[in-house]
């Protein structure tokens, strides 16, 4: 009996792991640029004197689905659309160079450009840096154009160009961040052809109708691991009493 306990065991863990993804892309559903997490199953064999005839289900979230969201016309200057599978290059926490498709950006008090969640915005000469200016907007390829203060509206000077990057030929993976990197360390080749859509936003691709459907299907294995954990205690309780000697 100790065998199907641990076997379901094991598929409980495995909806644990599947209803934590699917509630951080419910709590990510109107988050620009997220990409949806993936939770895959795979088989852990035991190994052991014997045969390998058991083996342990383990699901945990592997990839991300890489499926384009909702492009919107926002008319705001700094708020961009990467197209195709262009990403945009960031600094991570930590300093290393990560990836996104978040383009809600905007402005620090400081003067650095930085996504909606703070990761600064790397151009050619490092993180973006605007200087005081009356007007801020970018173009298809990238580039950062400003009107100085007091200057002169017909005449916008470029401060710098955001690199794009593409994973063509490349293995990205998603971190806890929410930013991309390359599998195995590595950077991602920067993409001169890339274009941007501007005063647009790309959405989330995360289905909130969809996450709600597989969250009650991981919340029903669950139930059903539990029951046949209950059915196999009440089996092995009966066996027990089978096996006592009469007074």
């Amino acid at each position: 009996m100790d065998r199907l306990i641990y076997t379901s065991l094991s598929a409980m863990r495995g909806s644990m792991a599947r209803q934590t993804a699917i509630a951080n892309n419910l709590a990510n559903a109107q988050t620009p640029g997220f990409r949806a997490d993936m939770a895959s199953a795979q088989s852990l064999w035991l190994d052991g004197s014997g045969l390998d005839a058991r083996a342990m289900a383990s699901e945990e979230v592997l990839g991300a689905d890489m499926k384009a969201g909702t492009v919107t016309s926002t008319g705001r200057d700094l708020d961009i659309a990467m197209q195709g599978d262009a990403l945009l290059v960031v600094q991570a926490k930590n300093g290393e160079e990560a990836y996104t498709r978040r383009g809600d950006l905007q402005v620090s008090p400081s003067g650095l450009l930085t996504t909606g969640d703070g990761h600064p915005v790397q151009g050619g000469q490092g993180p973006v840096t605007i200087p005081p200016a009356d007007a801020i907007s970018i173009d298809q390829q990238g580039r950062v154009w400003i009107v100085p203060q007091g200057g002169d509206p017909e005449n916008p000077q470029e401060v710098d160009r955001l690199r794009l990057a593409t994973p063509a030929g490349s293995e990205v993976a998603k971190g806890l961040d929410g930013l991309f990197r390359v599998k195995g360390g590595g950077i991602l080749p920067d993409d001169p052809e890339a274009r941007l859509l501007t005063r647009s936003i790309e959405g989330s691709n995360v289905t909130a109708t969809s996450a709600l459907v597989e969250m009650i299907e991981a919340s029903r294995s669950w139930d059903t691991q539990l029951k046949m954990i209950g059915d196999v205690r009440d089996m092995d309780s009966a066996t027990a009493n089978l096996m006592q000697l009469p007074r």
